[in-house]
């Protein structure tokens, strides 16, 4: 099974969103099936084969998460970690204006879900292999 402390030396390789594919890559040889990012406080739970989970403290300080989703500018600052022009934190921060309350990888698929405080799914994409 997977360590914590694995996937925190493989995250620790990514800059920004143009690194993620290869992270992505890097964890899903590790054995990880998914894992839940919560926007609020960067805390992470991930999942392996047979039930297993392990998660991920807080990341940072607690951030408001707005009740109304803005899915055009969430879009616009997705485009832009993705193209590496913010780091990590500065994405989250993104995310809990534009109302994105968590997102689910599932590495089977290799997609990536964002969704709001409903629990409506706001975007879903592929995660480039």
């Amino acid at each position: 099974m997977f360590t914590i402390e694995q996937i925190r030396q493989a995250h620790a390789k990514v800059k920004s969103g143009a690194d993620f594919p290869s992270y992505m890559r890097e964890i899903k040889a590790f054995g990880v099936l998914g894992y839940n990012a919560y926007v609020a406080d960067g805390r992470i739970d991930y999942f392996g084969a047979e039930g297993y989970t392990t998660s991920a403290p807080a990341k940072y300080d607690s951030l408001e998460v707005a009740s109304q989703s803005d899915i055009v500018q969430f879009r616009k600052d997705l485009k832009d970690h993705q193209q590496g022009l913010t780091d990590y934190l500065t994405f989250c921060r993104d995310c809990a204006r534009s109302g994105v309350e968590k997102w689910i990888i599932d590495m089977d698929r290799m997609t990536c879900a964002y969704y709001d405080k409903a629990g409506n799914e706001l975007l879903i994409e592929n995660i480039p292999q």
